[in-house]
């Protein structure tokens, strides 16, 4: 057996494979994400202890990326089986891009305006509000990214019924 009828005959499988590894790329950024806003708060909560339950809510928000990542991911996972085509495990690959990447960036880029948020909370806690804000303004590019994936995702039955 050669290369190419190697890929013809499981090709799908590994594509599809990709795939959950594209979309678990929102994890990876989620995790460095919350390791800028960990190591922020970590600079604050000595000394305030009090802060402890604000620092928490900005520390979570880039963690939603991952989730998103999962979600994309477990639904290609459960369609991957013996019989899936090349084409069709490439489509499956697409499917984990966009919240694969978009989901990686904004995660990180999520962690370092909570990391300010913190520094908003540590100068002046009543204007800590508007730094949960902006960092949720961030989020929005995940979202938008999630429901694009989702949306091929459940296309995936039109084209491949």
């Amino acid at each position: 057996m050669n290369f190419g009828s190697w890929i013809v005959e499981n090709g799908g499988v590994v594509f599809g494979g990709l795939g959950v590894v594209f979309a678990m790329l929102s994890a990876l950024g989620s995790a460095k994400g919350l390791s800028i806003v960990g190591q922020a708060a970590s600079g604050l909560v000595p000394e305030e202890p009090q802060k402890f339950g604000k620092t928490l809510i900005l520390q979570l928000l880039p963690g939603t990326q991952g989730l998103y990542g999962f979600v994309i991911g477990l639904l290609i996972l459960l369609k991957l089986n013996g019989d899936i085509g090349l084409a069709q495990g490439m489509y499956l690959a697409a499917v984990g891009m966009p919240i694969g990447f978009v989901g990686w960036g904004s995660a990180v880029s999520q962690g370092k305006v909570a990391a300010s948020g913190v520094g908003i909370l540590a100068k002046n806690e009543a204007q800590t509000t508007k730094g949960i804000i902006y960092s949720v303004m961030v989020e929005t590019y995940a979202l938008l990214a999630f429901v694009i994936s989702l949306l091929l995702f459940f296309k995936f039955g039109a084209f491949f019924a």
